[in-house]
């Protein structure tokens, strides 16, 4: 238990997984539709970046786009580059799913003009009630005047 990081380990865990003095942090699952839908130089920058912070990548076919793992802890993360605020049943029943069965579950957004924050806000105060928080939404500030 003395090489377990401190920085990575769930509290909560019952029976925390041997952690070997590999320098290794921890495991990045990728999912390999996501990995083939990105430039294959942001895939090489983010596989350095996990390298160097001791993170294994994994290219695997799971529902998340990622999964980081690091001493019993599991993080999702999906990624919604392209929203379609006519079409946003199928994103919103992904993450339902996907909260059923990750208890630290993040959104990332990609909301490039006004018209897509506000058909975000709206649907997803709509189908939420405003109670779930997890999603991060990034927006471009120079376009629409955001």
């Amino acid at each position: 238990m003395a090489n377990f990081k401190a920085s990575c380990r769930d509290p909560t865990a019952q029976n925390p997984p041997n952690v070997s003095s590999s320098g290794s942090g921890g495991v990045c699952m990728m999912r390999n539709t996501w990995r083939d839908e990105q430039h294959p130089s942001f895939i090489n920058f983010i596989s350095s970046f996990l390298k160097a912070n001791s993170f294994r990548l994994n290219f695997v076919p799971i529902a998340p786009d990622f999964i980081f793992n690091c001493g019993g802890l599991s993080v999702a993360i999906v990624f919604v580059t392209n929203w379609d605020g006519n079409n946003y049943l199928p994103t919103f029943s992904r993450v339902k799913k996907l909260k059923e069965q990750f208890a630290h579950l993040y959104i990332v957004v990609t909301l490039p003009t006004r018209e897509q924050n506000d058909s975000f806000v709206h649907s997803s105060f709509k189908l939420w009630n405003g109670a779930w928080k997890a999603y991060i939404c990034a927006s471009s500030r120079h376009r629409d005047g955001l």
